[in-house]
């Protein structure tokens, strides 16, 4: 008899935790849970893409720096500048959600750009140099991968401000405090103009003649 009068008991208390379940991801779901989850993700995905981006830079600079070293190798300052702002940036451990992790990697990155800027500008007085196709080919290259580092910085910096500003906003800023989402830190206004700015080489320009040997 005992074993009888419990069934009822027990169907109620499924029927009630499946219940309570339901509502619980009806309440998540209405407070935005779900879509943090999802903006989250998406700053993770743009995230790494801006750092493959940067390391596909970082990969072709070795190649750069000795096809450069063969045309001018008195050059040794411009290149081993290049060489040591490559090698600082590989030394960096980035953490995109610590702010100050993501400004060290970002001045990283602005001083290697302005030495591949330096370096860009010396090439000029190299005719010989710059009339190379293993050279053209790698400046072809970089400057591609400058523009592509633009377009996964800028939509990186689009996705944290979405995240941001969803998880600021009512209902959704409980439910981001209630499960730990801060916000995330982003790109600053600082060093920024150095990183966009890409290196270039203007081939038509008449280059300087070269400082005498003797």
């Amino acid at each position: 008899m005992r074993s009888m009068s419990s069934r009822p008991s027990s169907t109620v208390s499924i029927g009630l935790r499946a219940l309570l379940l339901a509502l619980a991801l009806t309440l998540l779901s209405g407070c935005g849970y779900n879509q943090i989850q999802s903006k989250d993700e998406a700053t993770k995905a743009a995230w790494s893409e801006v750092l493959n981006q940067y390391k596909r830079r970082a990969d072709l600079i070795p190649n750069l720096v000795n096809t450069v070293k063969g045309y001018a190798a008195q050059e040794k300052e411009v290149l081993i500048r290049v060489t040591e702002a490559r090698a600082k940036v590989g030394q960096i451990n980035v953490n995109a959600e610590d702010a100050a992790s993501l400004a060290a990697f970002q001045k990283a990155q602005g001083d290697l750009s302005s030495a591949l800027s330096r370096l860009m500008v010396v090439t000029e007085n190299y005719p010989n140099l710059k009339s190379d196709q293993s050279f053209r080919d790698l400046q072809a290259q970089l400057e591609g991968t400058e523009n592509r580092i633009t377009v996964a910085r800028g939509r990186y910096i689009a996705s944290v401000q979405d995240y941001n500003t969803y998880i600021r906003q009512f209902p959704q800023n409980f439910t981001a405090k209630m499960f730990g989402h801060k916000e995330k830190p982003n790109f600053t206004v600082e060093n920024e103009r150095a990183i966009s700015d890409a290196p270039t080489v203007d081939f038509g320009a008449a280059a300087p003649a070269p400082a005498s040997t003797r």
